[in-house]
């Protein structure tokens, strides 16, 4: 193989990154569709307020329409919701190019799928645009009603809450707690006189 047919050193993290804006595309791609199908089988299906026993006492579907965040926090800020979705989902589109992790594209790309078909239901559902109230069907015992995009929100947010726990930052390198020196300090100063 001759040396011009070679990768170059700094091809292969552009390739990586490359790599993981695809992943985080795919998988917000992925929630999104899931979140958006689900929700069409639902008010395909059922009706508004119709409950459907799943595994009785334990899961049921239950068709409601949320004007709150996820899990129905909120109800009557509908587009204080819409609005931070949207920032929610260009700051995520706008940090895409630092990315130097596989997990960080999960999580982040989990966020962005949810927080854009939440959006979706904000912008084209009754009873107005950007103030559409999103569809919830998923009811468990004693516990907010949600729906595929809330899922995925709160599955990235756990995954970044775990990544910057343990000291994984975006670009995929652990932080050890301990920068470099600083020579602006005295004791640097002093370190760096004696050398001279």
């Amino acid at each position: 193989m001759s040396e011009n047919s070679m990768p170059s050193p700094a091809a292969a993290p552009a390739t990586r990154r490359r790599a993981f804006i695809w992943l985080l595309l795919g998988l917000a791609a992925f929630a999104y569709t899931c979140d958006q199908l689900t929700k069409w089988w639902v008010t395909s299906t059922m009706e508004l307020g119709q409950q459907t026993p799943v595994i009785p006492g334990v899961l049921q579907w239950y068709h409601i329409l949320n004007s709150g965040a996820a899990f129905s926090i909120g109800e009557n800020f509908t587009w204080v919701f819409t609005i931070i979705m949207a920032a929610v989902a260009v700051a995520i589109v706008a940090m895409a190019r630092k990315i130097g992790s596989a997990w960080w594209a999960i999580g982040l790309g989990l966020v962005l799928g949810g927080a854009l078909g939440n959006l979706t239901d904000r912008l084209f559902r009754p009873p107005s645009f950007g103030m559409g109230h999103v569809v919830d069907f998923i009811s468990f015992p004693n516990f907010a009603i949600f729906n595929m995009a809330d899922m995925a929100v709160v599955g990235g947010v756990i995954t970044i809450c775990i990544l910057t726990l343990l000291g994984i930052g975006m670009d995929g390198k652990r932080s050890t707690g301990k920068e470099t020196e600083a020579v602006d300090t005295p004791a640097g100063k002093e370190k760096g006189a004696g050398n001279d």
